[in-house]
């Protein structure tokens, strides 16, 4: 792993909380984008150099809106940079981690990613996020 990617907040209202992180950091979101495949409507912020990805749902039963119905608003995952994810699937299966998709899968911000299961993790979600080319992210 290369270095934290993302922290991901789940939010009720992305607008309401776009408004609230702009006003925490001073500068205001860089990017919105929807996550069909997930009901998930993102926005990114940053920070230094560092990422912040607020996530609201757009569906009843998408994973965001379970989050937030268990635990409320608040950290909903860690992302970690990787230079080749199925490589890096491979190896945490074989350190013993539990992959909640084996097969990377289109993610926001040009990203292809796969989950570990936070049961595996301490209790962290954790994302792994690689660049995707243009030409996979077609398919």
């Amino acid at each position: 792993m290369n270095k934290i990617e993302h922290i991901g907040i789940a939010v009720k209202s992305i607008e309401k909380s776009n408004t609230l992180f702009a006003k925490l950091f001073g500068e205001p979101h860089y990017k919105i984008e929807d996550v069909l495949s997930e009901g998930v409507n993102t926005s990114f912020f940053m920070v230094g150099p560092n990422k912040i990805e607020l996530l609201e749902a757009t569906k009843e039963d998408s994973p965001i809106a379970k989050f937030i119905e268990k635990k409320g608003e608040g950290i909903h995952h860690i992302a970690f940079a990787v230079d080749d994810i199925e490589a890096e699937i491979s190896r945490l299966k074989g350190e013993g981690f539990t992959v909640l998709n084996e097969t990377p899968k289109k993610g926001a911000d040009n990203k292809l990613v796969a989950f570990l299961h936070p049961k595996t993790t301490n209790g962290v979600l954790v994302e792994l996020c690689q660049e995707a080319l243009n030409e996979v992210l077609k398919e």
